[in-house]
């Protein structure tokens, strides 16, 4: 009975599922696409085996307070992004065959494709090796068995060995290849210190799975806008040749647009708090009587910050790489008008389905004995409606709107966390209405949200 109990906790649904599409992705893969089909193969064991090793041994993660309720999803995380690039790329490999589109944009993806595997597997092999050997609140230190320590090297050595042999033969000047592993493991090391910082700044906000997924997407996101900084600054001499030359590809300009406005968003809370603590050295040294100026204060350093940010510091940036005719803003304006019939028809029926179902779950939600699951559930059921037209007949315009939505979620996130006056205490208690008891009320806005965007 303990055995059988044991096998069926292993083998759950979620897990199951994964295992399913991840074994459809590397059936389907082609020969030109082994190297990466069985990186692919090798990450998702090692995933398993990580996520297998929290379950029945909790203390060695307990320094990370994950959301309470939730299963640690290690593998669901773990396998995604990479699962998704790696579908993309068979998607490309047979539009390269067809010539309908450049090998560049191929070899770009592939080099996409082993900087989010290592961010996965750095992670992993953090999680797995360093972690249980730290000590914890309660200075206890756990170890794993043997044969588990050596089943999880043998993965180790064997995707080190695909990684490198795919770089190798990809990449025939040992010097390029070097600097190419380099770049790539600079992605996994990076995407350690950030889910740290993650885990331990916002604790119980978000599985160990929902962090993996959010942070390897930030990761691998600052690393393409670094890359392509570079290669616009060299003006593509030799140096940035032969150290990003997988980066110079066209881009699409609501990519780039897309790419700022994520930029400025998780940039700006670094300076509106120094910007907050330089005002409130100001106004505690002037002995400021009134609580209401002070506040009135916050909100002036708050909108100004963001216009600054947005109006003058992002366009220059999305200018710069991208060579817009106009100012980008402007040319969202244009985007949308070049269309007006079916694009602005479409903003109608998004403020219109949005207006409705925010009002009707509200109040539900304030008046009603539903579990806030089931609502949040039925907000699934609403993006879907939302957003299937929009993919049907305007996919280019739903990949705008994407981002607009993420912009707009973490701008209300930011007044909300920083309780800026008049809307901070508003968004607080309408968040509020939504959480239930795996919710943290340091940060709301769920991983999912991020996870819409990073996985286009």
């Amino acid at each position: 009975m303990k055995l059988a109990a044991m096998a069926s906790s292993l083998a759950n649904g979620e897990r199951a599922v994964v295992v399913f599409f991840i074994s459809q992705i590397i059936f389907s893969a082609p020969f030109s696409l082994l190297h990466e089909a069985l990186s692919l193969s090798i990450l998702s064991f090692f995933a398993l085996s990580v996520e297998i090793s929290a379950e029945f041994s909790s203390e060695s993660l307990a320094q990370f307070k994950s959301r309470a309720g939730a299963s640690s999803g290690i593998l669901l995380g773990a396998v995604t992004l990479p699962g998704l690039m790696f579908s993309r790329l068979i998607q490309l490999l047979r539009a390269v065959s067809l010539h309908e589109i450049d090998s560049e944009e191929l070899e770009y993806l592939r080099l996409q494709y082993w900087a989010t595997s290592a961010c996965c597997f750095g992670v992993l092999f953090f999680f797995y090796f360093i972690v249980p050997h730290l000590p914890n609140d309660n200075h206890s230190i756990s170890f794993h068995s043997d044969w588990s320590t050596k089943f999880s090297l043998s993965f180790i050595a064997l995707y080190a060995a695909v990684f490198c042999v795919s770089f190798a033969t990809k990449f025939h000047c040992g010097g390029y290849t070097a600097v190419m592993l380099l770049w790539v493991l600079c992605h996994g090391l990076a995407a350690v210190k950030l889910i740290q910082h993650v885990l331990h700044t916002f604790p119980a906000c978000a599985s160990i799975g929902e962090a993996l997924l959010v942070t390897t997407g930030l990761v691998i996101y600052f690393g393409d806008m670094l890359a392509c900084t570079v290669v616009k600054i060299n003006g593509y001499l030799a140096s940035s040749e032969i150290v990003f030359v997988q980066y110079v590809i066209r881009r699409s300009e609501i990519s780039t647009i897309i790419q700022g406005m994520l930029l400025g968003l998780l940039l700006f809370p670094m300076f509106l708090k120094f910007s907050l603590q330089v005002w409130e050295c100001c106004t505690s040294s002037a002995h400021v009587e009134h609580r209401a100026y002070h506040e009135i204060g916050r909100t002036v350093i708050f909108c100004a910050l963001l216009a600054f940010i947005f109006i003058l510091i992002i366009p220059s940036w999305m200018q710069f790489v991208q060579d817009f005719p106009v100012h980008p803003w402007l040319w969202i304006v244009n985007f949308v008008f070049s269309e007006p019939l079916k694009r602005l028809s479409l903003c109608i029926y998004w403020v219109v389905v949005i207006y409705v179902s925010v009002l009707r779950f509200y109040n539900i939600s304030k008046n009603s004995k539903i579990e806030r699951i089931l609502l949040r559930k039925y907000y699934h059921l609403m993006a879907v409606s939302m957003f299937l037209p929009a993919l049907i007949f305007q996919s280019a315009f739903l990949e705008l709107a994407f981002g607009a939505a993420l912009a707009i979620f973490l701008t209300l996130e930011i007044i909300r966390v920083w309780r800026i006056w008049p809307l901070g205490h508003l968004v607080h208690q309408f968040m509020n209405a939504f959480t239930d008891h795996r919710d943290s009320d340091l940060l709301i806005v769920r991983s999912d949200i991020f996870s819409h965007k990073i996985c286009e």
